[in-house]
Formats: structure tokens, sequence, C-alpha cells
């Protein structure tokens, strides 16, 4: 009698714990960049698997998936999308692969602003600019989003969520006040990237952003010819360039007024320490004293 008592206290054990398998189950969640998974990171935690769609030391601009992740993507409960042109082409194919993917859209509640070129006559044909993540007030925004899509879909672990974002938008004010401080006294102001990921950052802080890339191509001879009279006025001698990017065009630049390439990266993990870092080497040489 003993033992089939000790028989049944295990069968009901068993039994009580298998409904809740499914509920232990992390969320599989699908972003665009490696920004983006830093910033679920920060409010999941563990308690979402994170995949993302542009790999370390890819373009955004030339996305091909890989076999693995249109695995992922077939059994993924949630794609965070950011605005990036790539994502229009595959939203169709991402749904037709897994019709009950919930897509949220982090450019929510963000005003967007036009992509910045030298050439103001380009100015009414531009497409917006995707690059939200660099300025750590729309990141903020992003993130109230993705608290938002995590705690609708998983709303035992809200109070979780909810909490993980306070301790992040901390984290946000430090880095806001971090790069005011070192940017704030700046003689100069205006710098020279070759792809124009900073305009929100740049709007953000003050800041005058001049890209030699102008929808997404190189400067024709005659363009070059004017980037240099606008470099030359605003005596700036650096380029800023990404790895994902050639920078053929901006290495002429460089050569022409007989300054330097400093490379920088947009998408690295780590948000908050690439930021702290980015912003020190704009200081050391944006700062002329």
């Amino acid at each position: 009698m003993r033992a089939v008592h000790m028989i049944l206290l295990v069968v009901l054990s068993v039994t009580s714990c298998s409904p809740h398998h499914q509920d232990t189950e992390k969320l599989n969640v699908f972003v665009s960049i490696l920004p983006q998974k830093f910033f679920v990171e920060q409010i999941a935690k563990d308690n979402v698997s994170i995949h993302v769609m542009i790999l370390p030391g890819h373009s955004p601009v030339i996305f091909e998936s890989t076999p693995s992740q249109m695995k992922e993507i077939s059994r993924a409960d949630i794609f965070f999308r950011i605005g990036l042109p790539f994502e229009d082409a595959w939203l169709k194919k991402l749904q037709s692969i897994n019709p009950d993917l919930e897509i949220i859209d982090t450019r929510e509640g963000i005003t967007l602003r036009n992509m910045d070129s030298f050439d103001k006559h380009h100015e009414h044909s531009r497409q917006k600019d995707p690059h939200i993540w660099l300025s750590p007030k729309l990141v903020k925004i992003q993130s109230r989003t993705i608290c938002n899509a995590l705690q609708k879909y998983d709303p035992n672990n809200r109070e979780f969520y909810e909490q993980n974002l306070l301790k992040f938008m901390v984290a946000l004010d430090s880095l806001q006040k971090d790069i005011q401080t070192q940017l704030d006294s700046l003689d100069t102001r205006s710098f020279l990237v070759f792809h124009p990921s900073w305009g929100y950052f740049a709007d953000e802080f003050e800041l005058k952003q001049i890209p030699i890339e102008i929808e997404g191509k190189s400067p024709s001879p005659k363009q070059m010819t004017h980037i240099l009279e606008i470099v030359k006025k605003e005596q700036i001698d650096v380029v800023f360039v990404q790895k994902q990017f050639s920078s053929a065009a901006a290495k002429a630049i460089a050569d022409a007024i007989d300054g330097q390439i400093i490379q920088i990266d947009p998408l690295a993990e780590n948000y908050l320490k690439n930021m702290h870092e980015i912003v020190r080497i704009f200081k050391s040489v944006l700062d002329k004293k």
C-alpha cells in the first residue's frame, strides 16, 4: 500500500508540472540589427531567445538570409522591425513562412527625418532615415514599444519587463548626460561621414552631419568637388566611416584634404558601451582647443 501511495504521488507530481512546460519556454524573438538585440535583452533578460537578421560585419543594404535564419523565423513569435529598407522586401516572405508572426514596428511614436545629403537638390527625393537607434532619446521610445509588446505577449511577466525597462531608462539618461557633457563646448559642430547614419544623433545633440554618400551611391567627380569645398570651408580634417560600407570615396576626400579616416561602428551590439566610446572619439576630433 505504501508503494502504491508513493507511485500515486509521483504521477500527481508529473501531471501537475506538465501543463506548465509550454509556459516556461522562451519567447522566440527576431530583430533586424545587433543594437536592437541589446535593447530587447535589457528588458527581457533570459526570458527570450533573440535572433538577429543582419549578422556582425554585414551591411544592412545587402541582406541575404541564411538557412538557419529561415528555420528560426518559421517558429518565431515576434519580429521587431526598425525601418531598414530590406524589411519591406522581406515582410511578405516572413509572413508567408510564419503567418502567426507578430510584427512590431519600433518606429511607432517617432517622427522620421529625411536622409541627409550635402546636395539640397535631393531634398524631395530622399528616403526616410532609418537610423533611429543612434539617438538615445529615440531609443527610449523604441524600448517602451518593445516592453509593451513583451507585456502583451507574456502578461505573467508584465512587472518583470516594466522594472527592467525602468533600469534601462536610467542607463540611457546617464548616456545622454555623458554625451551632452562631452559635446557641449565643442568649437566645431560639423562632422563628415561617408554613410549618413548619424542624423538623429546630430539632431539630438545640435551637431551637423555632412555625408559623402548620396542616396546610397558614391558621389560623382562634380559632387566630390562640391563636397571638398564644404569640407575646406568647415575646416574638417577627419572622415568617419563604418566597416559595413566601402570607403574608397572617403579615402579620396581624406587624401585631398590631407586628413585621416576614422572608423566608428553604429551597429555594434553593446549599445551603451559603443555610444560612450564613439562620443569620446567625436570629442577628440571636433574639439579644436
